[in-house]
């Protein structure tokens, strides 16, 4: 007799059981093969790996997107304390 279950699926249309499958799954294609020879990829213990310390993986990116902020802020300031230098002036 047929009954009902929840599924879910990735980028591709591939069917898990649960979601954390679904988005390592997603995870691995996005990273694509990953280490040398024929064996087999190391993308999906990196996947999981991404999904299981997301939380620290988020604060780190968090952290890199200020240091961002603030390093254009600097290169913003530092090209408005700029004076140009009128080259045509001092050629003979």
């Amino acid at each position: 007799m047929g009954h009902k279950g929840v599924g879910y699926f990735n980028a591709k249309g591939h069917f898990f059981k649960t979601p954390e499958e679904a988005t390592m799954s997603d995870l691995s294609s996005l990273l694509g093969k990953i280490g040398d020879g024929d064996g087999e990829s190391l993308a999906p213990g990196i996947a999981y790996l991404i999904l299981e310390k997301r939380a620290e993986i988020e604060a780190i990116f968090a952290e890199h997107d200020e240091m961002l902020a603030e390093h254009a802020e600097r290169v913003a300031d530092a090209e408005d304390n700029v004076t140009p230098i009128d080259r045509a002036k001092g050629e003979k």
